[in-house]
């Protein structure tokens, strides 16, 4: 959202948090998510929720576009995805039932207006029944709600310029499920006009800050808020100013300075009646402290059974005294962290997931778990729509549980602690964004940016094979010289990083000491950890990767498991990459060859060409220019082969030769094309082609044209107007061998410029290509230059600065010599 307004941004806020809102409530969903498209269009970004936190449902904040996701269907598509149940999922996307195998339903539909789409929106629900149907009229509602919702964005930027498009890095906007009843715990006076806020002791002890330095002002306490609240906090102001009627917005609140531990409050706001001589300058409320009542936390506190709540990301919002003595470790601790973070006993990814099935499918669960040494402890879980009630109470040994050992007694280190279910996630987003990592160094960075949070390593390494040894190709982390020693070793050489690739089997080494048994002399540094997994693709030695980890790591089963299966994504992925890389520099060599190297200094006429290679794919295509000298005059051509490859870009090559042999004979326009047209379909190449052809006349001004399904030139007359000129059109080159190129004269008075272009400069996805053209049109007409080099490079600053070119783009201006041609 850079570069909007700060007003801009709120009301586009204002609009997601309602739309998400307004989604849950019409399709009875416990959670719903919007999400906007990237500006570089490859991927969508978590935009807004309501309702169950992202984290709960996986986390993802980003996903490419060309994901197996529901939600990346529906914006890609435009069509509703409607998955009534857990099999069904499986079934339809087997990625998202891996990610979460719970029993729940969803539906995504695009969100979008005149046939462009902005984003999407999703909602989910319970299914504990394995398919609970979303009803007809509620899919109407929903689709509803999100036309709506695009219609209010289109008209959004329409007034203010924004571009729609989310910056992955902003915080999504999140409204809470509704909480349970609760009590007052503190007031606020809020005066709309100067800023300042008043509140009461209770209040600031709420929001940690010290009453005798509290410095009144609403920054004070927007500053505590999550981030994804914030946007609700502002809304609370402007709803009231403006309509001058009570909101309540459940918020998070950071306790203390500079905490990690949030407390979640109402925050109710109210405008005085008309004839209060505070009317519409003031915003006067209650903050609500919904952890618990005081009352039933009193009781609580009498039981012996241990008793707690987790809000809906899984953190402990209360926790009676039992469960602290249960645990073994004060309530007070607990208060804010996750269960499975703070105890290493309860640090299995079973007791996580028992969570989120409670959670996702809205149905009760229970299990064991077995303090150190041989306390067992059984917990119950309940569902509510703002989180988990939970209790737990000590039971006898089960029959089937193993028998105690004595070194159970000593609590793991937090190094041992297994894989998390978000690990998950990560191998599911590393096999999706490796999907787009196109060269070597992307895939590298996807690499570094998945793996090491997943595993929770600080060091990352890969080499790769060249000329029979090992070589450095990309390194993250702190420390420089990881690993410096392998560096040109042959594979022959007994060091883990070369053994485990030429084995085949990954080398899990949890200490320095276990390093130096088996590798002696080998520099350990300052790492206390490796992992070294081998790549290899097809059966062919790629390279290796390493993790590195300061503290010492143990590997688990699942660690081992996972890691080895990733080994072979990345191994898949450089692999490819090495063979695109290739490809990429024969390709560009290739493109650079086949264009003019330069244009010919004509008598009559100056002309100017530009091309710019597409960003994505090969970044090579069929687009083509060239000026021909004849011994009438001089020919004008423009061209764009099918495709995107280096198929396409010989198929230009031959398919230039071919224009250039017929109009050295000398053959008039339309033969030209004709002949061209019988050389691309002998070819045999399967590929289609547009070209536009001109010829002028030596020494004069007047030109004939002919046209094979490409887009109409432009002419800029002298007094400034400009036009697309309305030439007959003939079919594609490499249909049908009789087809006929019929030519219309054209009149290029002195001082006038022509404009011949590809379509990559005036297609636009979702948007008619005559919009397009009359874009062009207009900025042909407006730009002023004072050459036609500098003409050319105005045309195409927007397209040089787009991030992400689709196509290919040839630009070819020819100015008429004669009259006032000193400026353009």
């Amino acid at each position: 959202m850079g570069g909007l307004s700060v007003d801009a941004t709120a009301e586009r806020e204002d609009m997601l948090a309602a739309a998400a809102v307004k989604a849950v409530e019409a399709s009875g969903a416990y959670a719903g998510s919007i999400f906007l498209r990237s500006r570089d269009r490859r991927s969508i970004v978590l935009a807004a929720s309501c309702g169950a936190p992202p984290s709960l449902l996986g986390g993802w904040r980003r996903i490419a576009v060309s994901s197996p996701i529901p939600v990346a269907a529906a914006f890609r598509s435009g069509r509703t995805i409607h998955l009534a149940g857990a099999d069904e999922t499986a079934r339809r996307y087997p990625q998202l039932a891996v990610a979460l195998p719970y029993a729940f339903g969803s539906c995504s539909v695009p969100v979008g207006a005149g046939g462009e789409t902005f984003g999407a929106l999703a909602v989910v629900w319970a299914a504990p029944h394995g398919s609970d149907k979303l009803s007809k009229s509620r899919r109407r509602q929903l689709r509803a709600i999100a036309s709506r919702l695009g219609a209010s964005l289109a008209a959004l930027r329409a007034r203010t310029g924004d571009p729609l498009d989310c910056d992955p890095q902003a915080v999504p906007v999140e409204t809470p499920a509704p909480s349970a009843p609760s009590v007052r715990a503190g007031l606020f006076d809020w005066d709309l006009l100067t800023g300042t806020l008043t509140g009461d002791d209770e209040l600031c002890a709420i929001f940690g800050i010290d009453p005798g330095v509290f410095d009144d002002r609403a920054e004070t306490l927007a500053s505590r808020l999550h981030p994804g609240d914030r946007a609700a906090f502002r809304a609370v102001a402007r709803v009231a100013a403006a309509e001058g009627r009570c909101t309540a917005r459940s918020l998070r609140i950071r306790e203390g300075e500079g905490g990690e531990r949030y407390s979640t409050v109402e925050l109710w706001g109210h405008v005085p009646k008309s004839g209060d001589e505070r009317a519409g300058r003031h915003l006067v409320g209650v903050v609500i402290d919904a952890r618990a009542g005081r009352a039933a936390a009193v009781a609580a506190e009498r039981l012996r059974d241990g008793l707690f709540s987790l809000a809906p990301d899984g953190r402990v919002a209360y926790a009676n005294r039992s469960l602290g003595q249960l645990l073994g470790i004060p309530g007070e601790a607990l208060l804010g962290q996750c269960l499975w973070d703070v105890l290493p006993w309860l640090a299995d990814p079973a007791f996580e997931d028992r969570y989120r099935s409670v959670m996702i499918s809205q149905t009760p669960a229970s299990f064991l778990a077995c303090r150190p040494p041989d306390q067992w402890l059984a917990f119950s879980l309940h569902p509510g729509a703002d989180g988990v009630t939970g209790r737990a109470v000590p039971v006898g040994q089960p029959p089937s549980a193993p028998a105690p050992q004595a070194a159970a007694a000593t609590p793991a280190p937090a190094a041992a602690i297994p894989a998390r279910l978000g690990v998950m996630y990560h191998v599911l987003q590393l096999g999706s964004a490796l999907t787009e990592a196109v060269t070597a160094r992307e895939v590298c960075e996807v690499v570094a940016d998945q793996l090491l949070p997943a595993f929770g390593g600080q060091q990352l390494a890969l080499y790769v094979v060249r000329d029979g040894a090992m070589h450095l190709i990309f390194h993250a982390g702190h420390h420089e010289g990881f690993l410096d020693w392998l560096e040109g070793m042959p594979l022959h050489a007994h060091l883990p990083g070369t053994e485990t690739l030429t084995s085949g089997v990954p080398l899990f080494i949890e200490s320095q000491q276990d390093l130096s048994q088996g590798y002696p002399g080998i520099p350990v540094g300052e790492v206390s950890s490796w992992a070294y997994l081998p790549l290899i693709a097809s059966s062919r030695p790629v390279g290796t990767c390493v993790l590195g980890f300061d503290e010492v790591h143990q590997f688990t089963t699942k660690d081992r498991g996972v890691l080895t299966a990733l080994a072979g994504l990345i191994a898949q992925a450089l692999e490819r990459a090495r063979l695109y890389d290739e490809e990429f520099a024969l390709a560009r060599g290739l493109q650079r060859a086949l264009l003019p190297h330069r244009l010919p200094v004509l008598r009559d006429i100056r002309t100017s060409a530009r091309y710019l290679p597409g960003t994505s794919g090969m970044d090579i295509g069929g687009d083509w220019y060239d000026v021909i000298r004849t011994t009438d005059g001089v020919s004008l051509v423009i061209g764009d082969v099918e495709g995107h490859s280096i198929p396409a870009a010989a198929t230009m090559a031959q398919l230039r030769s071919a224009v250039r042999a017929f109009a050295a004979v000398g053959h008039s326009p339309g033969n030209v094309l004709a002949g061209a047209n019988h050389t691309l379909i002998d070819l045999d190449a399967g590929l289609l082609a547009s070209c536009c052809y001109l010829h002028l006349e030596s020494g004069g001004h007047r030109a004939y044209a002919v046209r094979a399904g490409h887009p109409p030139p432009l002419l800029r007359h002298p007094d400034g107007t400009t036009e697309v000129l309305d030439l007959e059109v003939g079919p594609l080159l490499g249909v049908d061998h009789s087809s006929a190129y019929p030519q219309t004269p054209v009149d290029l008075p002195p001082g006038s410029v022509l404009a011949l272009y590809t379509d990559g400069l005036v297609e636009e996805r979702g948007t008619d290509i005559d919009v397009g053209i009359d874009r062009l049109r207009t900025s042909l007409a407006h730009t002023r230059a004072n050459s036609l080099d500098d003409l050319a490079d105005r045309l195409l600053r927007h397209a040089r600065r787009s991030s992400h070119r689709a196509d290919d783009i040839a630009l070819l201006l020819t100015e008429a010599k004669g009259g006032d041609t000193e400026a353009c």
